[in-house]
């Protein structure tokens, strides 16, 4: 049994174009709130968070509605389409509220904004399990990965294309309508292929047989699971928040660490970032066909435990160090074995008219990491200054190496063939 790697990059087309409009979000709106709007930072960081706050509440609620719709289209593509459309338009809002510094209209685009973004980020992750056999789902979730890279690539590209923001009096050489109509196109054009080149209906009509266990012959959405079953969803979703506590803390203070610790450029540190995305990113389809031989739970462990030695060889470079690139390729490496493999173990627990729902519970414990740590590790560093940061993080990321060690199921099992033959085949 081959991936079908045609398939499943159109299938993360969605995803590509939610991960680039992220990246030019969180790089575009701190400018408008700074500059045009004079909000505080304090402030900005309230209005910054209200993504991961909605994300709580409305990505398990539109991962559940998916699972319990049933159109000619689908049970994920019409959110896809509708979410997409409605984002696109509420995009264009934003740069107008900008140039007229028109703050009511603002605040309820970006809210409105907000909301079509979650309608449809849990249904377009869930595409890809719906339509991939469960042995592949790793394999599959490193291409979306990568597609979402991809997706921030561009969103970097065209940021080159931003007026210059004199900071002083906060007036700009041009307009982001230009910036941000290019990336409603995207967009747009990405969810129009998506719909095109998968028909998810007759896909998911298709999927083979074996793929279900007898939960899923027999149960529907809101099965209850196993006990066994149930406590290991618990120990992995516990485990997805601290290792992204542990991240998420190093990632949000990075720029100020590098100069107050390692007395660096913010160039050269974000050169040395830009290592650990490349490392990541190089990483993710080869982590996928390392799990799909010798199972997620043990490459997860084996990520975490690399990250948990880098964070700590991290706390000893007390100045500029070349080591740093080895310590930042080694956390690349470490953060792609873990997204690779995390999600498809907790969907492989679900049942298969759950799989929306339990997309919409991952991120759920992964915004509320994100929430929480940005805060915690803050108020951290106020009493004992940047260096407590990687202490922090080899602290959380420990953690999750013993609450990962608890997980007992979610490891894919192969497809069982109806003759040797079809072990040659692949998909085109």
């Amino acid at each position: 049994m081959k991936l079908n790697y045609k398939r499943t990059f159109f299938i993360g087309l969605a995803f590509m174009s939610i991960c680039g409009f992220w990246q030019l979000y969180d790089y575009v709106v701190p400018l408008i709130l700074k500059y045009t709007f004079r909000f505080p930072e304090s402030l900005s960081g309230v209005v910054l968070a209200a993504d991961n706050v909605l994300a709580l509440f409305l990505l398990p609620l539109f991962g559940s509605l998916s699972d319990r719709i049933n159109t000619r289209l689908g049970r994920r593509t019409p959110f896809i389409l509708v979410g997409t459309a409605l984002a696109a338009v509420l995009m264009l809002v934003i740069p107008v509220a900008d140039n007229t510094v028109n703050l009511p209209l603002f605040v309820i685009a970006l809210g409105l904004l907000l909301i079509a973004m979650s309608t449809y980020r849990s249904p377009a992750v869930a595409l890809m399990p719906d339509l991939t056999p469960k042995p592949l789902r790793s394999s599959a979730n490193a291409v979306i990965n990568l597609m979402g890279t991809v997706g921030g690539i561009f969103a970097l590209l065209i940021i080159k294309l931003l007026p210059k923001v004199n900071v002083e009096t906060g007036t700009k050489d041009g307009s982001y309508f230009t910036v941000f109509a290019i990336m409603a196109a995207f967009m747009a054009v990405s969810a129009l292929v998506l719909v095109l080149t998968v028909r998810e209906r007759k896909l998911a009509d298709a999927m083979p047989k074996e793929d279900e266990d007898e939960n899923e012959k027999n149960g529907t959405a809101g099965a209850k699971l196993a006990p066994e079953v149930r406590r290991s969803l618990i120990f992995i979703l516990i485990s997805v928040a601290l290792w992204y506590i542990a991240y998420n803390a190093l990632s949000s203070a990075y720029s100020r660490y590098v100069l107050e610790i390692w007395n660096i450029s913010e160039s050269t540190g974000a050169n040395m970032m830009l290592v650990a995305t490349v490392v990541a990113t190089a990483s993710y389809i080869p982590v996928g066909i390392i799990s799909s031989k010798f199972g997620r739970k043990k490459v997860i462990l084996f990520g975490v435990a690399i990250m948990t030695a880098a964070y700590l060889a991290g706390f000893f470079l007390t100045s500029y160090s070349p080591v740093i690139y080895a310590v930042m390729a080694v956390i690349g490496i470490g953060w792609a074995s873990i997204n690779v493999n995390s999600y498809p173990m907790v969907v492989e627990m679900s049942t298969g008219a759950d799989v929306g729902r339990y997309t919409g519970i991952y991120y759920t414990f992964s915004m509320a990491a994100q929430i929480a740590t940005p805060i915690l590790s803050g108020v951290l560093i106020d009493l004992f200054g940047y260096r407590i940061l990687f202490p922090y993080a080899v602290i959380f990321s420990g953690l999750a190496l013993f609450t990962m060690w608890q997980v007992r199921h979610g490891d894919a099992k192969p497809l069982a063939k109806k003759s040797a033959i079809e072990y040659l085949d692949s998909d085109d």
